[in-house]
């Protein structure tokens, strides 16, 4: 009897096929398994972009080069951290889980007028402006603005260091307010 003509196509053809696709899928599980990932790994902390018009001036250039690799907060050593991509400019952070963020080359802080209260730490001049959970102060008598945002657990230790190498860096200028 002969065989008919279905319009299927042949046999050989199917096989063939799905070997193909086999192969295909089993080379996308590989690739899928072992490229690199677009999300931040554990360590690497997201810090959302704020703006930072001053962020490529050269004080800012010169005070993340003098910041130190690790900052002490309440007797504990807290590392510098890895920044996920695409990381704010002139952002530097420490610590984990918590982490304390240091932003260079802000625009002039809203709170900052004539009356405002500051607080002088190492000859520096800091706004310090409450926040839920953190605190962010403000150095307000430099060329640039420069934030530095800690957790309410962290103690004194970071904003000391801080003042410390913003002071011994960048030259003291009078608070702009306005």
């Amino acid at each position: 009897m002969p065989a008919q003509d279905t319009g299927a196509p042949p046999r050989r053809l199917i096989v063939l096929a799905s070997i193909v696709a086999a192969v295909l899928a089993a080379g996308v599980a590989v690739v899928a398994v072992f490229a690199p990932s677009n999300e931040p790994s554990r360590d690497q902390l997201a810090v959302p972009s704020v703006p930072a018009p001053q962020a490529n001036e050269p004080a800012c250039g010169t005070l993340l080069a003098a910041l130190p690799p690790e900052l002490t907060s309440k007797g504990t050593e807290l590392g510098r951290r890895e920044l996920a991509a695409p990381a704010p400019p002139a952002t530097v952070a420490w610590g984990q889980p918590d982490a304390i963020v240091l932003r260079c080359g802000l625009e002039r802080p809203s709170e900052l007028t004539p009356s405002t209260q500051l607080r002088a730490v190492s000859g520096v001049e800091w706004l310090p402006v409450a926040g839920q959970g953190t605190s962010t102060w403000y150095i307000v008598d430099r060329a640039v603005y420069i934030a530095l945002t800690v957790p309410d657990s962290a103690g004194t230790g970071p904003l000391q260091e801080i003042s410390d190498t913003v002071a011994a860096t960048l030259p003291q200028v009078p608070p702009r307010f306005g």
